[in-house]
């Protein structure tokens, strides 16, 4: 009954955190129309994102000295590369097709999987990589001449390929007994990413005064601060608290597939919000893509079982000389050999 409990808990956990990733590109394309730059949106996030998460740093100190490669490799990859590299990409191509591109991540860390690490992968993970790369294929309408932008697109490829450090190091950060703590290795991955965005974006050179006005959302005025406040509050700091106490709750793989309909709920956002319609073949790509990815992820080799101990050998007997009953051991004396049993006990 518990487990139950918990499982749905981690399911409802994993949506919402699906649901407020999802919302982040809708937020922030309204205040790169407004004059904002990219990466400075990305910075603001980030940012505000870091200091809310302050206090969590603070009580997780001790991570900095005991993984401090892991902390930098997430500040740099999970949080500085894909949110740069998605934000900027947003500005070129619509939010759905950034996030279907993006989200051939799990096919992607099938391929470390198979060639970096060189594990073994199943038949059903293979046909899902197929399907998402011949999904994207449909999304960027390749029989056009590639009629999206080609330089979103690579940043797109290249939040994805950001992505697949976000998951190798989740699983080398959960290893062993000196597993860090994920919530703490979010909230130093936020400082660590607002430090090198704070270098990248010169925040200093942002047009502040866009904040104090109002951004266009599809004709319709939203203040520019209250959708700052989404973008750190609802899209950063609770999308990523609610995915990692998810996949506690859940697991690595069945989460990462409820994360899959980010993309799904980031379309559907755009389309009401923001007016950016998909054709039908994008539409269908757009699910052969999540499809794909749906396959990959939930298809992930499972880790070889241990070998079973050998069995104790019987104590052997004849038909002439049936086994006498052992005599009870001594105080202090030898214990009976494995695979005997003294008078009065019985197998473990």
């Amino acid at each position: 009954m518990h487990a139950s409990q918990g499982r749905s808990v981690g399911l409802g956990l994993a949506l919402a955190s699906a649901f407020a990733f999802g919302g982040s590109g809708v937020a922030a394309k309204p205040l790169i129309e407004a004059g904002l730059d990219p990466l400075h949106v990305v910075w603001l996030r980030v940012t505000g994102a870091a200091l809310v998460m302050l206090p969590v740093a603070w009580r997780h100190r001790a991570l900095v000295l005991r993984r401090p490669a892991l902390l930098a490799g997430f500040g740099l990859l999970a949080v500085a590369g894909v949110q740069a590299c998605y934000f900027a990409s947003i500005s070129r191509i619509p939010v759905g097709v950034a996030l279907l591109v993006e989200y051939l991540a799990p096919a992607l860390v099938l391929g470390w999987v198979r060639f970096v690490q060189r594990r073994q992968v199943t038949r059903a993970a293979a046909v899902g990589v197929v399907l998402a790369v011949g999904g994207l294929a449909c999304v960027v309408e390749v029989w056009s001449g590639l009629s999206f932008d080609a330089v979103g697109l690579l940043l797109a490829l290249g939040a994805a390929c950001c992505q697949v450090g976000y998951f190798v190091l989740s699983d080398q950060g959960g290893e062993g007994e000196g597993a860090a703590d994920p919530i703490g290795v979010i909230a130093y991955g936020l400082l660590i990413g607002a430090l090198v965005l704070t270098v990248v974006a010169r925040p200093w050179g942002m047009k502040w005064s866009v904040l104090g006005g109002s951004a266009d959302m599809n004709g319709s005025q939203v203040p520019a601060v209250l959708l700052l406040c989404w973008i750190v509050l609802i899209a950063t700091v609770l999308a990523y608290v609610t995915g990692v106490i998810s996949v506690r709750r859940l697991s690595p793989q069945v989460a990462g597939v409820v994360a899959c309909l980010e993309a799904v709920l980031a379309t559907v956002f755009a389309w009401v919000l923001l007016g950016e319609h998909l054709s039908a073949p994008q539409i269908v790509g757009g699910a052969i893509v999540l499809t794909g990815a749906f396959i990959a992820q939930s298809a992930a080799p499972k880790a070889p079982k241990a070998p079973k101990a050998p069995k104790a050998p019987k104590a052997l007997t004849t038909p002439e000389a049936p086994s006498a009953p052992l005599p009870p051991a001594a105080p202090g004396g030898p214990l009976p050999a494995e695979g005997e049993l003294s008078p009065g006990h019985s197998p473990a």
